[in-house]
């Protein structure tokens, strides 16, 4: 076939087939974010990105061409609070999970976080959890549920801190309290600048590593804002001094490799905030490094 005109992109291997081995589900929840923005556009102009990138990545020779993505489509979450939005998500992922599989959700606000892991795991026993964010998200709930509270509520959920992994934290972005409840509950802590220090690949090694040692599964929220500000312009929580749009995407890799892992959130995307398409693209880029490295499991 001549690629005069087209060539096959990620948007080619977007089908309804309920045996792909990667399913992926829109959840545009926007209510009770803490900066009032429109991440539930994301799904949408995700989607709209992906005929924009090639099956093909000639660093590593990987040709994606023959897997498979099943489009669930977005969910109803129009002005649901993340209360309201918990069990559809939960019951979506629930649905769509199996073993071997990879179910990839794209919000949407971090809300959707805590529903995601609910659905991978409803006990949360055997689950892990790994964040890359600025953002420790252990904000209080006694004023309800917001993008900056999920592994608050996952932790009253019954989620073992010592299952928690979070890397990127930014410094000016979290509190004393944040950081001290963290410290109290056992999670594993990176910041940004252990990124630059000892390298992307080592980090996230490690973070995995602890996880799969304690957890038959583990789900990823990979918070779009852990990125420099500079190289992504829309997403609200982002700040100067962020992580590297690159290791971004080395991480996704090396966590789509990952046996244990399970599934994926892509959240605080706002396309309202975006310029020349920057972080449409990083979207884009991250979901092709996801699937190169399910991949090559």
């Amino acid at each position: 076939m001549s690629e005069c005109r087209s060539w096959r992109s990620l948007a080619d291997l977007i089908c309804d087939d309920a045996a792909a081995p990667v399913a992926l589900i829109g959840a545009p929840l926007s209510e009770k974010s803490l900066t009032p923005g429109r991440c539930d556009l994301a799904p949408k102009v995700f989607r709209a990105t992906l005929p924009r990138l090639s099956v093909y990545d000639l660093e590593s020779e990987t040709d994606l061409s023959a897997l498979r993505v099943r489009d669930r489509g977005d969910l109803n979450l129009k002005v649901m609070t993340p209360e309201a939005a918990f069990t559809p998500i939960k019951e979506a992922v629930l649905a769509e999970a199996k073993p071997g599989r990879l179910v990839a959700v794209i919000g949407g606000n971090n809300a959707i976080t805590r529903p995601v892991a609910a659905g991978l795991d409803p006990s949360l026993k055997s689950l892990g959890l790994l964040t890359l964010d600025a953002h420790f998200d252990l904000r209080d709930t006694d004023c309800g549920l917001t993008n900056g509270n999920p592994i608050q509520a996952l932790l009253d959920d019954g989620l073992p801190g010592a299952q928690i992994a979070q890397i990127g934290l930014a410094p000016y972005a979290n509190t004393a309290r944040a950081h001290g409840k963290a410290k109290d509950a056992g999670i594993h802590v990176a910041t940004a600048r252990d990124i630059r220090q000892h390298g992307i690949a080592l980090v996230i090694g490690d973070a995995l590593d602890i996880l799969a040692r304690r957890c038959d599964l583990i789900m990823v929220d990979f918070d779009i804002d852990v990125i420099d500000r500079a190289h992504l312009p829309g997403a609200p929580g982002a700040r100067p001094g962020g992580v590297s749009a690159q290791d971004f995407f080395d991480a996704a890799r090396i966590i789509g490799a990952h046996s244990k892992v399970a599934g994926v959130d892509l959240a605080e995307f706002d396309p309202s905030l975006d310029v020349a398409d920057i972080t449409a693209l990083t979207a884009a880029r991250w979901f092709a490094e996801v699937l190169a490295g399910f991949q090559a499991r």
